[in-house]
């Protein structure tokens, strides 16, 4: 494995710092394992001051972890409206992005701020019906180790919904690393593949998500999705 290879997102990170900064050296072991990659250089100015500037190399390494990054929100937008859409087509509404307050998981604690990737309800209008569901997309394995690392995220979903699944593209996880309170599907190819069911509880909504769905919009479905739904229908 080349030096390049080992780099971490800290080391990226700190490149990116320096190249917005004046350069000034913190002298820690990130900053030696740059130098020592060839990614930052050391110059003295006439009062024997020493900065640090990024290599061409070092440049070189921040527009691909740019581009890495874009790829990797793209294929998550992408993942993101897939599940959005099958919810549609399955008769539900859907809103993307939707920041809600959780109930608190314990007395006297805050109520937890979340963004769910994907959340929807039934469209009915019996309160006890609307059975909302919570779909969290992981497109990369860091991601994925970072959620379930998060045991407070993970119950505030679960406190948000009547399901809770983890969609997760091919290759980045198992379905046993993650809680059996939890279901899980896998983005193989075109597919939604079922791997495990989300378990069903009853519950009712909270009065501050009502409200926050009240003042959001749902995703309006996409033109092919109508067209699908047409065809469903004949």
């Amino acid at each position: 494995m080349t030096t390049l290879e080992l780099l971490t997102s800290t080391h990226r990170r700190r490149l990116r710092e320096l190249w917005r900064s004046a350069g000034w050296p913190c002298q820690d072991i990130v900053e030696a394992e740059l130098l020592a990659a060839g990614l930052l250089e050391r110059l003295r100015d006439a009062s024997g001051r020493e900065t640090l500037r990024v290599t061409d190399t070092g440049v070189g390494v921040i527009a691909a972890s740019v581009q890495g990054n874009r790829a990797r929100r793209s294929a998550h937008e992408d993942l993101v409206a897939r599940v959005a859409l099958e919810m549609q087509r399955a008769g539900r509404l859907v809103w993307r992005g939707l920041r809600l307050r959780a109930p608190p998981l314990a007395e006297a604690t805050p109520w937890p701020v979340v963004l769910p990737d994907v959340f929807s309800i039934r469209n009915s209008s019996v309160e006890d019906y609307v059975e909302p569901i919570v779909h969290e997309v992981k497109v990369s394995r860091a991601d994925l180790l970072s959620d379930l690392r998060n045991e407070a995220k993970r119950e505030a979903y679960r406190a948000l919904s009547s399901q809770c699944w983890y969609v997760l593209k091919a290759g980045i996880g198992q379905a046993d690393e993650i809680a059996p309170a939890f279901g899980v599907l896998v983005a193989q190819g075109a597919v939604l593949e079922v791997v495990r069911p989300a378990p069903r509880r009853p519950m009712k909504m909270p009065h501050a998500v009502w409200m926050a769905l009240a003042r959001a919009d749902a995703e309006r479905l996409p033109e092919e999705g109508q067209q699908g739904l047409l065809g469903l229908a004949d």
